[in-house]
């Protein structure tokens, strides 16, 4: 019947994505060992490795859920530090980069603060 080869080909392609954000994880997890992080709820630390987690609902779109992915890998910040891992930095570079980072930081925390304030008003 229609509706059950439809519900079949959503079945298939649930599992090909499951595969797909496996594969991905995995490959990123296996080039690169990078320093756990623990800020993100949905990412655990699993023998020195990174894992990302994105639950796909029934009837969920697979855009949203790669876009779920894809904002969780992000939160997760170890592509970033991959990305600092690329070229050696010294401890005078990394202490400077760190300084930016934190100045760019405290400077959204404020902005964000702000239009709460707004907001409110």
């Amino acid at each position: 019947s229609p509706s059950q080869s439809k519900f079949t080909l959503r079945l298939v392609t649930m599992a090909r994505l499951t595969i797909l954000l496996v594969a991905l994880v995995a490959a990123m997890a296996t080039a690169f060992a990078p320093v756990p992080l623990s800020r993100t709820a949905s990412s655990t630390a699993l023998n020195g490795q990174t894992r990302v987690e994105v639950k796909v609902g029934e009837g969920e779109p697979i855009e949203s859920a790669l876009r779920r992915f894809k904002r969780e890998v992000n939160k997760s910040g170890h592509l970033m530090d991959l990305r600092h891992k690329r070229y050696f930095e010294n401890s005078q570079d990394r202490k400077k980069r760190k300084i930016v980072q934190a100045r760019m930081r405290k400077r959204l925390e404020r902005m964000q603060a702000r239009r709460l304030r707004q907001r409110r008003s």
